[in-house]
C-alpha cells in the first residue's frame, strides 16, 4: 500500500492549490473564500519513480462546535489518523497566527508522526525569509513554497521521499468498476456512499449542497472492486448562484463521463422531478450504464403492492428514454435492500461490457428484417448488408447499409429491441450507427 500524506491547516491557506499542484490535476475545487473543501479528497502523486497517496482536507477550525465546520474538522482528523506523514500548510503572507498554533497543537495531540511545515504563498524570494518565524510551531524546519506558481514544490517532494518509504507505481486496475452517484441536492447520495462503505467517509448533512467536490472512494466486496464517486447535488441551472456550486456541478458531470455505471438517485418522498429527468438524460447522452435508485423508501407510508407498482411505473414513464435501466427501492439510512445496489451494479456493468460475435449478430438482423422489413421512403428501401460490434462500454454496433438516412428512429428502436430480446443489455444504452457501404 502506498504511503499516505495528509494536507492540513486552517482555512484559506492554499491546501487545495498545493494538492492540485502535487497531483498535477485540478482535482480539488479552488476558490478564494474559506471553507470550500469539506470532505477528504484522495489522489495519487508520483515523484522520482515513487508513488504516494495525497489527501486534501477542509480547514481545521478548533472553535467549530456544530454544523458543517465541525463535520469538516472531523474529516480532517480522520485524515491525520490514517496518514504516515502530514503537511501542515500555513500562509507566508499573513505570517504566524494563533490558529496555526492551534492546528499544530492538534497534530501533537493526535500522536507521534512525521510533520512538514509548508509555508505557502512565498511567491518571490523576498518572502522566503518569512518562513523562519514558523520555527515557533516546534515542528521542525519550515519549507517555503508557492503552490500557485510551483516554486519549491520539487524540494517539498524530495523531502517527503526522505521521510517515507514511497511505493512503486502500479498499472491501473482495469477490473475496477467506477460508479458515479448522481442526483439533486439532499436526495441521500453521501448517505448511500457511507452506507455501502460502512463508515463516515463523506460528510452527511441536511443542508443542501454539503458535498462540493467529486469524491472517489475505493471499496472491495468479495472479489469485486469498485470506485464510488460521490458528487455534488445538481440543481436547475437558474438556481445556481455561487461559483463553488457551479464547479461542483461540472465535477459531477465529469464524474459521469469517467464512470462505468451511474446511480441516479431519486427522493422517494418527492417523486420524480424535472431535474431528475435532466440528470438521467445527461447519463444517457454520456453513454453510461445506469441504475435508478429510489432512496428514502423507509419514509413512504403506503408500501402496498399496488402503490409500489404505481410508483415504479411513474418513474419508468418519466424516464422512458432510459427504459432499459433497472429501478430499485432502498433506504440508505436504515440499510433496507442495500445489498441490492452493488448486486445490480455488477449485473449492469457486465452488460455494459458485453460483446456479440459477428455471425450471431448478422443472423439476428437478417431474421429481424425478414419479420419486419424496413419501410420505403420516396421509392427507396433501407437495405442492411452487414453488421458488426464496433465497441463495448457502451455496446456500439455498425450497420453497413445502402442509405444511412433511411434508418429512421422507429426502425432503429425496433432493431434495438430485437437486440435486447436476444442478448439482454439490461441497464446499458445500445448504440446503432448506420454507415454507407461504398
Amino acid at each position: 500500500m502506498n504511503p499516505v500524506v495528509a494536507i492540513v491547516g486552517r482555512p484559506n491557506v492554499g491546501k487545495s492549490t498545493l494538492f492540485n499542484r502535487l497531483v498535477q490535476q485540478r482535482v480539488a475545487i479552488v476558490e478564494s473564500e474559506p471553507g470550500v473543501t469539506r470532505d477528504r479528497i484522495y489522489a495519487p502523486c508520483e515523484w522520482s519513480g515513487h508513488l504516494l497517496t495525497l489527501v486534501d482536507t477542509g480547514g481545521i477550525e478548533l472553535d467549530a462546535e456544530e454544523g458543517i465546520r465541525e463535520l469538516t474538522r472531523r474529516q480532517a482528523r480522520m485524515a491525520i489518523d490514517e496518514a504516515d506523514l502530514v503537511l501542515l500548510v500555513v500562509d507566508g503572507r499573513e505570517g504566524l497566527v494563533p490558529a496555526d498554533q492551534d492546528v499544530a497543537d492538534e497534530l501533537r495531540r493526535a500522536g507521534p508522526r512525521q510533520v512538514i511545515v509548508v509555508v505557502n504563498k512565498a511567491d518571490d524570494p523576498g518572502q522566503m525569509k518569512n518562513a523562519y518565524e514558523f520555527y515557533a510551531l516546534g515542528l521542525g524546519e519550515p519549507l517555503a513554497v508557492s503552490a500557485a506558481h510551483g516554486l519549491g514544490v520539487g524540494d517539498l517532494l524530495d523531502r517527503i521521499l526522505t521521510l517515507l518509504p514511497a511505493g512503486e507505481p502500479e498499472p491501473p486496475d482495469e477490473s475496477m468498476t467506477r460508479v458515479a452517484v448522481v442526483g439533486r441536492p439532499n436526495v441521500g447520495k453521501s448517505s448511500l456512499v457511507n452506507a455501502l462503505l460502512g463508515e463516515e467517509r463523506v460528510i452527511v448533512s441536511d443542508v443542501p449542497g454539503t458535498t462540493r467536490d467529486a469524491i472517489d472512494v475505493a471499496i472491495t466486496r468479495g472479489d469485486r472492486r469498485y470506485v464510488l464517486i460521490d458528487t455534488a447535488g445538481m440543481r436547475r441551472k437558474g438556481r445556481i448562484e455561487h461559483p463553488v456550486e457551479r464547479y461542483g456541478v461540472i465535477r459531477a458531470l465529469r464524474a459521469v463521463d469517467r464512470s462505468d455505471v451511474a446511480l441516479v438517485i431519486v427522493d422517494a418522498t418527492e417523486g420524480l422531478t424535472e431535474q431528475d429527468k435532466k440528470i438521467a438524460g445527461y447519463v444517457f447522452e454520456a453513454g453510461r450504464a445506469a441504475v435508478i435508485v429510489i432512496n428514502k423508501w423507509d419514509l413512504v407510508e403506503d408500501k402496498s403492492d399496488a402503490s409500489v407498482r404505481h410508483f415504479v411505473d411513474t418513474v419508468r414513464y418519466g424516464l422512458s428514454f432510459m427504459d432499459y435501466a433497472p429501478v430499485i427501492l432502498i433506504s440508505a439510512r436504515t440499510g433496507q435492500r442495500l445489498p441490492r445496489v452493488l448486486e445490480t451494479v455488477d449485473a449492469v456493468a457486465e452488460q455494459f461490457s458485453k460483446r456479440i460475435a459477428t455471425p450471431d449478430l448478422n443472423n439476428l438482423f437478417r431474421d429481424a428484417v425478414a419479420i419486419n422489413p424496413p419501410p420505403t421512403s420516396r421509392g427507396k428501401r433501407l437495405r442492411i448488408y452487414y453488421a458488426t460490434q464496433a465497441a463495448s462500454r457502451p455496446p456500439t454496433f455498425l450497420l453497413y447499409v445502402n442509405h444511412p438516412d433511411l434508418l429512421y428512429y422507429t426502425y432503429r428502436r425496433y432493431l434495438e429491441n430485437r437486440l435486447r430480446e436476444a442478448y439482454g443489455f439490461a441497464g446499458t444504452p445500445v448504440r446503432l450507427v448506420a454507415k454507407e457501404r461504398k
